[in-house]
């Protein structure tokens, strides 16, 4: 349990709320879209911006760390105990393609806080909760009477996770030694929802792949040709189709492949959750659920592995009949991982089958994008029980639960290359609209980010130190 008081936390941060809130905006301001170049300087704006705000804030340390494409910030502030342990924070500040025409009420780079909400491109994804971190240590110190934190804390802030993380790997090996922890903490993840505070334990990994398919070198003539020769087309329909069996299980041989399954004890922490199918529907803007044979919704979404069809395409599209067989047609695929699957390996399922079932007189190009390594929380670590108690804490005693994300992020990357647990912390309920129009933070919820930060390091120092 922290020493940090409760009330000394809150006071602090009361005292410091506005200052806090206007520094958020001055960030926000920043386009740090990392998927448009026409904003790489803006992305490096927002590192350098960054790196003055924590030095200001107090870390001895803070630089930025380029890539071969945007740059990240590394930060380091010692505790004054050598035998402290070390936590490294991640998040990101790079942010989402945002434009008014999109159909946000007002300008997504120029914040707007009202009726307690805090609007912009970023708010809640992820600066407003890499951002609460700064207010947080400071509380810690001021409620503590220390001059520098209970562990050593480091930050590690991507300036690509928008675009797919593409050098952090990379980034993350060469810069193993600084950033070695015994713990890691990301906070770029949510909550079930305002008045049921959670912490997730685990996010699903993520390979994707581009197929084009070439039939005739160009478009022809259906009825002199067509059922003689093969049609990219149909081959594209045939994929789709052969991807799920009947109970929506998918079909590629080794997929499932090291699946770690879904324990009763994992599966009762679900089934505490207050969901509401209904709710969850509309939500998605969707009108029924489908999914594996076997699981409920929130199983498939979080502990069950995918396979999705982003697009498909080819022939012709515009009005009227145009009664060809077209030269080419394109499919894009996805799959959402889970613990014990490899996405390298699933690459290779992925590429076999393809090459299976594509027939003679079709050539096709398949192109796989960037993986991303599932990541899980083993619920028995010492250092998810802090993230509990420190959440708790500031949400006045409330029983905090436990979720998975069904969506994916860089986590396993430092999980793999430090050997260090990764550890969720966020605040971010589903309403903000991460990646949608008028994206926003609850500031009430941003602030008890703050406070659980607050009285983390001092449980974590302890919970680490034990485990030793």
């Amino acid at each position: 349990m922290s020493d940090t008081p409760d009330s000394a936390v809150r006071t602090y941060i009361q005292q410091h709320r506005a200052a806090f809130l206007d520094d958020l905006a001055e960030w926000l301001r920043i386009p740090s879209v990392s998927a448009q170049p026409e904003h790489a300087g803006d992305v490096a704006r927002s590192a350098d911006w960054l790196v003055a705000k924590l030095k200001e804030t107090g870390f001895p340390v803070a630089e930025v760390w380029p890539t071969a494409g945007a740059p990240a910030v590394f930060a380091e502030w010692p505790s004054d105990d050598p035998e402290a342990p070390t936590v490294l924070v991640y998040g990101h500040h790079d942010v989402q393609p945002a434009a008014r025409a999109d159909g946000w009420h007002t300008d997504p780079f120029e914040p707007v806080l009202a009726d307690g909400r805090l609007h912009a491109r970023g708010a809640a994804d992820d600066k407003g909760q890499v951002f609460f971190h700064t207010l947080g240590v400071r509380a810690h110190l001021a409620a503590t009477g220390r001059t520098a934190p209970a562990v050593r804390l480091k930050l590690l802030i991507e300036g690509e996770e928008e675009s797919g993380s593409p050098h952090f790997r990379a980034l993350v090996e060469a810069g193993a030694d600084r950033l070695a922890a015994d713990a890691v903490i990301v906070s770029d993840t949510g909550m079930w929802s305002e008045t049921t505070p959670t912490v997730c334990t685990g996010m699903r990994g993520l390979a994707d792949c581009e197929i084009e398919l070439y039939g005739p070198d160009q478009d022809i003539h259906s009825g002199s040709f067509g059922g003689a020769v093969p049609n990219p087309a149909t081959v594209a329909a045939r994929l789709v189709a052969a991807l799920h069996d009947a109970d929506e299980r998918v079909t590629i041989p080794g997929f499932y492949d090291g699946v770690a399954p879904l324990t009763d004890a994992e599966r009762a922490l679900f089934a505490e959750l207050p969901f509401d199918e209904k709710a969850w529907l509309s939500t998605a803007k969707s009108h029924g659920t489908l999914g594996e044979d076997g699981y409920s919704t929130l199983e498939r979404i979080w502990a069950r592995p995918t396979a999705e069809v982003n697009g498909i395409g080819g022939g012709y599209q515009g009005p009227g009949g145009k009664t060809i067989i077209p030269s080419s047609a394109t499919l894009k695929l996805s799959f959402r991982l889970v613990a014990g699957q490899d996405p390298d390996l699933i690459e290779v399922a992925v590429s076999q089958w393809i090459a299976q079932r594509v027939p003679a007189g079709i050539r096709y190009d398949l192109a796989f994008g960037a993986s991303t390594r599932p990541c899980l929380t083993p619920l028995d670590h010492p250092a998810l029980q802090s993230v509990a108690r420190a959440m708790s804490r500031a949400f006045d005693g409330q029983k905090i639960l436990f979720t998975r994300e069904g969506g994916s992020g860089p986590a396993a990357d430092l999980q793999d290359v430090l050997g260090a647990p990764v550890l969720f912390l966020g605040i971010s309920v589903p309403s903000d609209g991460w990646h949608a129009p008028n994206e926003k933070v609850e500031v009430e919820l941003l602030l008890k980010g703050v406070e659980t930060a607050a009285h983390l390091w001092d449980d974590l120092a302890a919970a680490l130190s034990r485990s030793v």
